[in-house]
């Protein structure tokens, strides 16, 4: 497992300018992988997974979820006011759980930060690449002035833990992670894979409506699944929503908040003009290489098995990247146009021969990145990377 040592850190260095579309934005202690701690472009700012460091780049607080949360969003404050904006300027967070037992602390502490409109959530459990983290936030926010409104449906309670439903960020709307809950209520909605599936898509319709959008202008989600094995029935629900043009997508196994859920899926949307970008490869139903809505390009979660590499971590994150590479340049993008990326690894053990592979695609300019361990629906799988791109 990666340690990180003394020397990798600095003190505060702010906003270095990569390209008249793209800020490098570094606060606090320097990454410990080939990414940027956020990445200001196209209107929003990407801030890179998070964890509870203090300046010397040891875990502050262990064994303590709360302590651990304030730390996380400490740090992503000071990343933040460098960047021009605030916490309360942030739309969507992804919280990473090394166990479900963490997600009640979790939210005392996250809750003291945001007293009112907090941004969309979604929380997730999987493994960290520190050996004392607990938990790990990533976060996209907007800079000062920039639109930020909360949507919510008529009639729909607020949610009881800390985050809105929906907010809109300019031709952006962001959804919190859903599950298969009555949002009138909060009640549970019960029923297998297929139904609950169906329940968090009929609430995001709704979602979407007190937006002023369908499923239609869906851009990007974010599947979780607790049991890979109910990947297919996940697909045969969800493909009803989306029956042309479906939004790029990531799909992997990881633990959810809640044991009583089979599913929770994110998604964002967009007013501008939708087009799907083909990068020649053979069309899959459940989803779309990538979409490209107005000045972003959203690719979906890429693999890169073949029957040469399926033990190789390095070799499989090179075929992702070459295949990632061929998506961008059918949207008329190079790796130099990504602002964010998440990784999935099934073995953290892989994450410096990830890391290594990864940084001589981003050899400089690195885009705000996350990675944490999951399982993956491919078999063989080892690592799926998903990006986003600016290209004004």
């Amino acid at each position: 497992m990666l340690q990180a040592t003394a020397s990798f850190f600095c003190a505060l260095v702010v906003l270095i300018m990569q390209t008249p579309a793209k800020q490098i934005v570094t606060a606090g202690p320097a990454p410990v992988g080939p990414y940027s701690p956020a990445i200001k472009a196209g209107g929003l700012i990407y801030v890179s997974g998070t964890l509870a460091q203090e300046a010397g780049g040891a875990i502050a607080g262990k064994g303590d979820v709360g302590a651990q949360t304030r730390r996380v969003l400490e740090r992503m404050r000071e990343i933040l006011t460098a960047a021009g904006s605030s916490l309360d300027r942030a739309v969507s967070v992804t919280v990473y759980l090394t166990s479900a037992e963490h997600f009640a602390a979790m939210n005392d502490a996250y809750r003291t930060f945001w007293p009112s409109d907090p941004p969309t959530r979604t929380t997730v459990i999987a493994d960290l690449v520190l050996p004392d983290a607990l938990v790990e936030m990533s976060m996209i926010a907007v800079p000062a002035g920039v639109e930020r409104t909360v949507i919510h449906p008529p009639g729909w309670m607020k949610s009881p833990n800390p985050y809105s439903y929906a907010i809109r960020a300019g031709d952006t709307v962001f959804l919190s992670g859903l599950v298969s809950r009555n949002g009138r209520d909060n009640t549970i909605v019960p029923g297998d894979v297929t139904a609950q599936t169906r329940t968090v898509l009929d609430n995001a319709g709704e979602l979407l409506k007190a937006a002023g959008l369908t499923h239609a202008n869906v851009v990007s989600s974010r599947v979780y699944l607790p049991d890979a094995a109910t990947f297919a029935r996940m697909n045969e629900a969800y493909r009803a929503y989306f029956p042309s043009a479906p939004p790029a997508r990531a799909t992997v196994r990881a633990g959810l908040a809640g044991s009583q859920y089979s599913v929770e899926i994110t998604m964002i949307a967009s007013t501008a003009a939708r087009e799907v970008i083909s990068d020649g490869r053979a069309a899959n139903p459940n989803l779309s290489p990538a979409i490209r809505a107005g000045g972003r390009i959203y690719v979906s979660g890429v693999l890169g098995v073949t029957p040469e590499n399926r033990t190789d971590a390095a070799a499989q994150t090179r075929e992702t990247l070459n295949r990632i590479r061929k998506t961008l340049a059918a949207a008329g993008c190079t790796p130099g146009d990504v602002v964010d990326g998440l990784v999935y690894l099934r073995d953290l053990t892989d994450y410096a021969s990830m890391n290594s592979a990864y940084r001589g695609v981003f050899e400089k300019g690195f885009p705000a990145r996350t990675t944490v361990g999951t399982g993956l629906v491919a078999p063989d799988g080892l690592v799926e990377i998903m990006v986003t791109a600016v290209k004004p």
